[in-house]
């Protein structure tokens, strides 16, 4: 069984979005999901060499990746979980993700085409991997 790890470039500061987060990333570890937060003076190139570095899929959270629906992110997060290696889910860091050609292929998701601060997407983030899991659950949380 596959898991599932979200990557935060930096402490949340914003004590409602670490509110939120801490929340979410608790019902999430009951699902094999769990939440790694690196520190927040790691240059944007050297948290792309930790990433780099761990076994298993890098998938980059970007305002220019592939949007989906929550439905559809449900079964991505479903294979995910079945699968037998590992996804590493990473927020970039506030500035945005460094060029760097390592990292020009990996698949890329987005939140929104929108801007969102980075806690914000955050907590975006953890909140929509618990929807994936309630939808897959078939529970009434998304009630769409």
């Amino acid at each position: 069984m596959g898991r599932i790890t979200v990557h935060l470039h930096g402490k949340t500061k914003d004590k409602a979005s670490a509110t939120l987060i801490e929340m979410y990333v608790k019902r999430l570890e009951q699902r094999s999901i769990r939440c790694v937060t690196h520190p927040g003076k790691t240059t944007p190139q050297s948290y792309v060499t930790q990433l780099l570095s761990m076994s298993g899929e890098l998938v980059l959270m970007d305002e220019g990746g592939l949007l989906e629906s929550s439905i559809p992110f449900s079964k991505r997060v479903e294979r995910w979980g079945l699968s037998t290696g590992d996804v590493h889910l990473a927020i970039g860091p506030a500035e945005g993700w460094p060029k760097d050609e390592n990292i020009t292929d990996l698949l890329r998701l987005s939140l929104s085409p929108m801007t969102f601060p980075h806690e914000l997407a955050s907590v975006m983030l953890v909140e929509q991997l618990y929807r994936a899991t309630e939808i897959s659950r078939g529970s009434g949380y998304h009630k769409a």
